[in-house]
């Protein structure tokens, strides 16, 4: 970054002549790992490529936006996890007749859905609304620019990647309108719901899901994470354990921030989980930003524990 800021002018120049002329290359990535939860392997871009990714993102982003359908939920402006559990909610009670009839759920995943991303199906989905050539030409250098397998993954961490895995699931999403002709599904990234009154309906539809997925996409569901159960059961979506009239933290991520919580450090002292005192570095800004998440949940006790 200081290296870049210290001739900042010359190097804003030197990038926009390489676009000019056709010259432009993507330089290499730099590799690190995030528990966000789960592990993730990040792969950061230096601060001249990341400035042309936000660029790109500012002049792509608004006419893709106006396509996309309006319960794709991830990475897009007025949207975000907590609208797409208000939305799964509110569909719940549709499709339930208020309560009075079984909604049943079928819950989807795609397995390692960033890294599974092929190149050539990207471009050739970029290329039904771009027309102008060398933008398809630079937009097909960033995308060649990281490869988990030969031809295929999109970098997390690139801004483009994002809007990128928004635009390739949009086929999908088309699918599912258009073809299926599903009404109650959401989508957040390669995370999704499909809500019906009929089990063997959802049952009839998961074939067809799988087949377009991996016929078209290139994509495959992830087995262990696929299942049809009803609402009232407590449906596990995005970090929530869904019920018809609350939901309630997901018992993988309550232990990972109590644990987080717990870690001793420079002589500060809270209560612990099991009585008694601990050691307390926990910085103000962690503590708000999770009462701010379990503000969205029935979690009295678990932010009294916090507290």
């Amino acid at each position: 970054m200081r290296t870049f800021e210290i001739k900042l002018a010359d190097n804003i120049f030197d990038l926009r002549d390489s676009l000019k002329f056709g010259t432009y290359k993507h330089g290499s990535y730099l590799a690190f790992t995030v528990h966000d939860p789960k592990r993730r392997n990040i792969h950061k871009a230096s601060v001249r490529d990341r400035l042309l990714h936000r660029a790109i993102y500012r002049k792509l982003y608004p006419p893709y936006d106006k396509i996309f359908i309006a319960d794709s939920y991830s990475c897009r402006d007025n949207k975000g996890i907590h609208k797409a559990l208000g939305r799964f909610k509110k569909f719940y009670w549709k499709v339930s007749k208020n309560n009075r009839r079984t909604a049943w759920v079928l819950k989807c995943d795609i397995r390692k859905f960033f890294d599974s991303i092929d190149h050539q199906i990207l471009v050739s989905i970029l290329s039904k609304k771009i027309a102008d050539q060398n933008i398809l030409l630079l937009l097909e250098k960033i995308i060649a620019s990281f490869e988990k397998t030969s031809g295929r993954g999109i970098p997390l961490g690139n801004l483009t990647s994002q809007l990128f895995a928004n635009i390739y699931m949009h086929e999908f999403d088309q699918f599912v309108k258009q073809t299926l002709k599903i009404k109650y599904y959401i989508r957040y990234a390669d995370d999704f719901v499909f809500l019906s009154q009929s089990k063997p309906e959802l049952e009839n539809f998961l074939p067809k899901i799988k087949k377009f997925l991996e016929n078209e996409l290139e994509l495959d569901l992830h087995p262990n994470k696929v299942f049809i159960k009803t609402f009232s059961s407590g449906v596990d979506f995005l970090g929530w354990v869904n019920f018809p009239h609350h939901r309630v933290l997901r018992t993988v991520t309550k232990r990972r921030m109590l644990k987080k919580l717990a870690k001793p450090s420079n002589g500060s002292f809270a209560r612990s989980a099991k009585g008694g005192f601990r050691e307390n570095n926990t910085k103000p800004e962690t503590i708000q930003s999770y009462l701010g998440l379990l503000g969205h949940g029935n979690t009295y006790k678990i932010q009294n524990l916090i507290l």
